[in-house]
């Protein structure tokens, strides 16, 4: 047995019982992992069980002929490699199978060391076929982004998307915390004419003010400490293309004015400079808060808001469009499980999730993906694999014991302190999560945590 046929699973299918039951013990003693069914319905149930990696065929069979189970494969994209068990009368038909798709054929009665050898080989072309799988989903990502989903509310800020698209007008992409508003923005800037141009992101949340100022404009030598050379700002690199600034809301008093100014005619400084440079960006803005209450709080630059939202895109929550819910857990499925050993949603977890208000929406849903394939220990992913977070915290139940309820009166900042401690334990301290559940940013979680001094237990 090869390095690469380690783990190896095979579905053994013949009307010879006999025959079936001497090979799978054979191929039991190789170290492979072996199944056997004597009808090609069959191996067709145990297809849509279980990932195979080889299917030992015979052609002539009781109900279902072997062709039947080789077309379901091909029709049904299963990347199973078909070796046909072949009768010497049986010719045509085996070559016929091989050049619909199946990997080759071995005559009855057979040499066993011989099927072990093709054995091996075709799980070392599948292999290969699945890295060149692999290749493919990473060079896909990199150079192609979908919005996935069919509801109709969806499509309606997709076609909003399009229609922004032909302008050059700035854009406020509006939208709860993981609804995919960088997804959105990078749509638009694909479908413009500055397409061919830089897609340049700034998070405004992530950065002390110094340093975004930094970033945005650039800086020239020895304008602070650290300023060693001159540095170029994301404004200037992304010269003819679209600026993406993200959780523009988290922006200071002290900078809006700064970005004011570039957004009316593109002039800006870089920081220790005293020359007017001009970039031609077009700004796209993305914000989880209300901007015109935060203007009306003084926290926000009512006049900014003004130049900013030109057109504006509000992007539905995942629990306004259910419909596609089970749609994107599939697509994260698909891109997230092994390919050797694709994950499937039950019937249960799927109406779970279909069920799930999903405070961090999208980006919440391809987490609890992402962990159930690694909890899953079958092909399907069950209820519990799913290990919703923070569904109980929400209910006021919880069979972990992490909700009590204070029954005292708090203030509202024993309060926030309590919620902060009670989410964060129901996600592990994952913060991510968490900031996304809070309708915060990871940066103001963070802030919170050292305000109430909360640790780990």
């Amino acid at each position: 047995m090869t390095e690469s046929s380690k783990n190896s699973k095979i579905l053994v299918c013949d009307d010879d019982e006999t025959l079936c039951y001497l090979l799978k013990e054979q191929l039991l003693e190789e170290g492979f992992t072996v199944d056997a069914v004597y009808d090609g319905k069959y191996a067709i149930e145990a297809i849509k069980a279980k990932n195979y990696d080889i299917l030992l065929l015979d052609l002539n069979m009781r109900e279902v002929q072997g062709e039947e189970v080789l077309k379901f494969i091909n029709d049904s994209g299963y990347n199973i490699q078909v070796i046909i068990l072949s009768a010497q009368s049986d010719m045509k038909k085996a070559i016929q199978c091989i050049k619909n798709g199946a990997y080759d054929y071995i005559n009855k009665p057979y040499e066993f060391e011989e099927l072990v050898i093709t054995v091996n080989r075709a799980i070392e072309h599948r292999n290969l076929l699945v890295t060149t799988v692999l290749l493919s989903k990473e060079i896909s990502k990199k150079h192609s982004e979908k919005i996935i989903g069919d509801s109709k509310s969806l499509h309606r800020v997709l076609n909003l998307a399009n229609k922004a698209a032909q302008s050059d007008s700035n854009v406020l992409v509006e939208g709860e915390t993981g609804t995919g508003k960088e997804l959105f923005a990078e749509y638009i800037h694909k479908q413009s004419a500055r397409k061919d141009k830089p897609f340049v992101v700034v998070n405004c949340a992530s950065l002390p003010d110094q340093l975004i100022e930094s970033e945005l404009f650039g800086h020239e030598k020895g304008a602070f400490t650290d300023a060693k050379s001159t540095k170029q700002g994301l404004v200037e690199i992304a010269h003819g293309g679209t600026l993406f600034l993200d959780e523009i809301g988290e922006l200071s008093l002290t900078l809006q004015p700064k970005l004011l100014r570039f957004l009316e005619n593109g002039e800006y400084r870089r920081i220790g400079g005293v020359t007017n440079l001009n970039s031609n960006v077009r700004v796209i803005g993305a914000t989880n808060r209300n901007l015109l209450d935060e203007a009306e709080a003084k926290n926000f630059r009512k006049d900014l808001l003004f130049r900013l939202n030109v057109i504006t895109l509000t992007i539905p929550p995942l629990r306004d469009r259910r419909e596609d819910i089970i749609i994107l857990a599939n697509f994260f499925l698909g891109s997230k499980s092994p390919v050797r050993s694709p994950k499937r949603l039950s019937v249960e977890a799927a109406q779970m999730l279909e069920e799930y208000d999903f405070t961090g929406n999208v980006r919440e849903l391809e987490h609890i993906i992402e962990r159930a394939i690694i909890f899953a220990e079958g092909d399907y992913i069950s209820p519990e694999d799913l290990n919703l977070p923070n569904a109980a915290v929400y209910k006021n139940i919880s069979s972990r014991g992490l909700v009590d309820i204070p029954s005292e009166i708090l203030s509202m900042e024993d309060l926030e302190k309590w919620h902060i401690a009670k989410v964060l334990d129901a996600n592990r301290w994952d913060r991510t999560v968490t900031a996304n559940q809070l309708g915060i940013s990871p940066k103001t979680l963070y802030t919170k945590i050292k305000k109430y001094e909360l640790k780990q237990d």
